[in-house]
């Protein structure tokens, strides 16, 4: 071998020296990229599920409110609607079957199908949507939060009134939107874990955000209004209050 391209020992210890560097700056990046949880901080989509803090409900209200049967429906609703008896005596035929999802009213279907309005039932449309306010005054946290029956433009129940389809729309409400926290807590650090790292110790930083103590409501990073969601919707059943004011609020 050539002795020219044999490694000196000069160049041994500045690769050495790049190496130690390398892993040096490598440990430096990876202690400033992560953040260890301080452990008297308030969390807090776990102070909201916490049923030993005594949270109550203030200001629950309704921002929208549809109940109507008047809303149009693909074909296919109405027709499916039909006694089985009635389906016999009007059979689907080629011109019914490319009207299908066609929206209209019973009214239009009646018409199309050739039979009297009455012997089509029309659902209830039910959309409710509404905010509420759930407060500690031992944590001087306060955190609104949207609620509503369904995620779709309406939700179509089959009752004989509307007050009956509103109490079966609301057996599987849901919390949804965004988030706002006022907190006035100015001796304990409050802080949020975005929705993809919820469940872990040792955090990224972007992961962790810390709520300053403030006079007015801030609004929650989209992550984060996500990850206090998902934790109040999977812990619901365990939490009373929420459901109890919601339908209270409906009656």
């Amino acid at each position: 071998m050539d002795s020219s391209t044999l490694p000196t020992q000069t160049d041994m210890d500045n690769t050495a020296i790049t190496l130690d560097n390398k892993e040096e700056h490598s440990d430096i990046e990876s202690e400033s990229s992560t953040q260890t949880i301080d452990p008297n901080a308030i969390i807090l989509a776990e102070a909201l599920t916490d049923k030993a803090i005594s949270w109550q409900i203030h200001n629950c209200k309704i921002i929208k409110k549809t109940v109507t049967q008047d809303l149009p429906l693909p074909f296919l609703y109405h027709y499916d609607s039909l006694d089985d008896a009635v389906k016999q005596s009007h059979p689907l035929t080629p011109e019914l079957l490319l009207q299908f999802n066609t929206p209209m009213s019973a009214r239009e279907a009646a018409q199309l199908i050739g039979i009297d309005e009455e012997l089509l039932t029309s659902p209830w449309h039910v959309k409710i949507m509404g905010s509420l306010v759930v407060f500690s005054e031992a944590l001087q946290l306060a955190v609104r939060l949207h609620w509503t029956n369904t995620g779709k433009k309406t939700q179509q129940i089959y009752t004989k009134d509307a007050a009956d389809a509103i109490i079966a729309a609301f057996e599987d409400w849901q919390f949804f939107g965004r988030v706002d926290v006022l907190y006035k807590n100015n001796k304990q650090i409050l802080i949020s874990i975005d929705a993809q790292n919820a469940n872990t110790q040792a955090l990224a930083a972007e992961s962790l955000l810390t709520i300053d103590a403030s006079s007015g409501y801030q609004q929650l990073l989209a992550t984060h209004a996500l990850a206090v969601i998902m934790k109040l919707e999977a812990d619901k059943a365990e939490l009373p209050w929420f459901e109890k004011a919601i339908l209270a609020r409906l009656e």
